[in-house]
């Protein structure tokens, strides 16, 4: 396994003086050695000395070119691996204008898992021609020293799972995520953010296999099991630990990992729908019985305690009856008025 190594990289501002004196040096030498040469050739001297200094001065150009080469910029938010010939160096996090050996490689070049996913992202038929031009033309390039460190936003696909139930359910989310370990990255893996995007779909299905999509029965074991529709957040937390222990081999930490989609698959979404439909109307109904049983006991007993009526276990019943009848129906109650005895 890598490990990211800091390397501090000049200032570039500094280099450029030392760069633009060496230029006008070389322009001087080279100059130089032309006049001289032109003015001993007229008097008929030695041209030892003009050749070495013309010579001398497009050595000094071409190290001058290669010493130019070692510039380069990085933003807030980057960082640039230095590798010469073959070997890690380190990695430089300070952003600004800087220079360094201008022997350090500019590209990690292409790998097999780059050439893989640039065929296969061309093979598809929605793919348009300029975005498979482009697409072709970034992995041409070979994977940039340069790394983006800042948080970036993994949009998943709705993938088709099947819960603990067994039932089949679409499921998306969305992964905040930023590189942590940059040799790790580049190094460990072909190419990380595709490692991303792979672990990232592994990691919300297998979350989706392990907890049910919502409360099978009216239990107090599945009602205080988790689920994935009730306890967003509990079910967030696991999928963002699994992708944490998934991505660790990449160099990659996770900041956040939400659901953004949840629902039934097409094919039992109606089936469904009537269940929590039915498990309402049971619900209600039992809330409602319950209020009724309250309100018919409280008559009773009010009644019963002033003793202006007297109410036989018979005519009790028939009242309790009688009221339940009234708060429990859906349709509005039409009471019958008895103008003769009670009994």
């Amino acid at each position: 396994m890598s490990a990211e190594k800091k390397l501090h990289a000049a200032s570039g501002w500094a280099m450029l003086a030392v760069v633009l004196v060496a230029f006008v040096v070389i322009i001087a030498l080279f100059a130089g050695g032309i006049t001289l040469a032109v003015a001993t050739e007229n008097s008929g001297e030695s041209v030892t000395l003009p050749v070495v200094m013309v010579i001398s001065s497009v050595i000094l150009f071409v190290a001058w070119c290669i010493l130019v080469s070692g510039f380069f910029t990085l933003q807030p938010g980057q960082a640039r691996v230095c590798i010469l010939f073959g070997d890690y160096k380190g990695t430089v996090r300070d952003e600004g204008f800087r220079w360094a050996n201008p022997f350090y490689s500019r590209s990690m070049g292409t790998n097999s898992a780059t050439e893989d996913a640039v065929a296969s992202a061309v093979g598809k038929s929605g793919l348009s021609l300029s975005k498979s031009i482009e697409t072709a033309a970034n992995a041409a390039k070979g994977l940039s020293c340069k790394v983006s460190v800042r948080a970036r936003t993994l949009n998943g696909e709705i993938l088709k799972v099947n819960d603990k139930m067994g039932n089949p359910i679409e499921i998306a989310n969305v992964v905040v995520w930023h590189v942590k370990d940059t040799a790790k990255a580049l190094f460990d893996v072909d190419n990380y953010e595709q490692f991303v995007a792979t672990q990232a779909e592994t990691a919300l299905r297998h979350v989706a296999s392990i907890y049910a999509y919502d409360h099978a029965e009216d239990s107090s074991d599945s009602m205080d099991a988790i689920t994935l529709r009730s306890n967003i957040e509990e079910v967030s937390t696991a999928l963002k630990h699994e992708l944490t222990q998934r991505l660790a081999p990449a160099g990659v930490a996770v900041d956040d990992a939400r659901l953004t989609h949840l629902a039934y698959a097409p094919e039992i979404a109606q089936a469904m729908l009537r269940r929590q439909q039915a498990e309402a109307v049971i619900a209600a109904r039992k809330k409602i019985v319950e209020g009724a049983v309250t309100m018919v006991e409280m008559a009773v007993d009010e009644l019963g305690q002033h003793g202006k009526i007297e109410l036989d276990e018979e005519r009790k019943a028939q009242m309790a009856s009688n009221l339940m009848v009234v708060l429990c129906g859906e349709s509005e109650a039409k009471p019958i008025v008895n103008t003769g005895s009670l009994y």
